[in-house]
């Protein structure tokens, strides 16, 4: 089980990385139990080699030598919500312009749906690399699958890694649309999906987990492994 896991956070760091969604920096991690996580390799996300090895973490406790400060937000993550499986910590381009003007995307659109209540924000412009800010952010996440750090990306929360990685590439797209409301001047006025439609448009049914997971990791090494 611990191998088929290794093979699902490498297989998700090459998607982001192939997807645009990092670059030189993020990191990805699955748990493996409730003590216990695995974090991707600590280097650039598209390079990391089929069957290089990840990384075993507590969720409490001090991170393991080589592991990447920012890290710490997956253990609080992980100790603060027994069901989350997988967590994403990310930079892509639409996210970075809407963090670093200080806004939460709306859900204005189906894939928006997915983190009601509503995206959680942390205004902070620091790496998080002490507990304290750790914390934080996860308090800020508050009930969403997903949180915006001002000047610093997102990180989003999932049952799987399958379905971090979906939550990764839809909040993106929250964002484009978000930055295509401001840029028309209709970011005050144009619709808002109410919390009743997002509770019945949030599905999980008819693959849509596994259609976005075979369109992001198509071609993978290790997908056929």
């Amino acid at each position: 089980m611990t191998n088929e896991i290794a093979i699902a956070v490498r297989v998700a760091a090459r998607a982001l990385g192939r997807a645009g969604l990092v670059h030189a920096y993020g990191h990805c991690s699955a748990r493996i139990d409730q003590q216990h996580f695995l974090t991707c390799p600590p280097r650039p996300m598209a390079l990391v080699e089929p069957g290089e090895p990840c990384t075993l973490v507590p969720v409490t406790g001090d991170l393991p030598a080589g592991v990447l400060g920012e890290v710490r937000i997956h253990q609080q993550i992980y100790a603060a919500q027994p069901s989350v499986g997988a967590v994403i910590r990310f930079m892509s381009p639409c996210v970075m312009a809407l963090a670093a003007l200080g806004r939460r995307p709306q859900m204005r659109h189906g894939f928006g749906t997915y983190f009601a209540p509503g995206v959680g924000f942390w205004d902070d412009v620091q790496l998080i690399r002490d507990d304290g800010r750790a914390e934080g952010v996860v308090a800020a996440m508050g009930d969403s699958a997903g949180v915006l750090m001002r000047g610093n990306g997102a990180v989003v929360r999932g049952g799987t890694i399958e379905e971090a990685l979906m939550l990764a590439w839809y909040l993106e797209d929250m964002c484009r649309v978000e930055l295509a409301a401001l840029a028309a001047g209709l970011a005050n006025e144009a619709p808002v999906i109410t919390a009743a439609d997002a509770a019945q448009r949030a599905t999980l049914g008819g693959g849509i987990v596994e259609r976005m997971w075979d369109y992001l990791t198509a071609g993978d090494p290790e997908r056929a492994a």
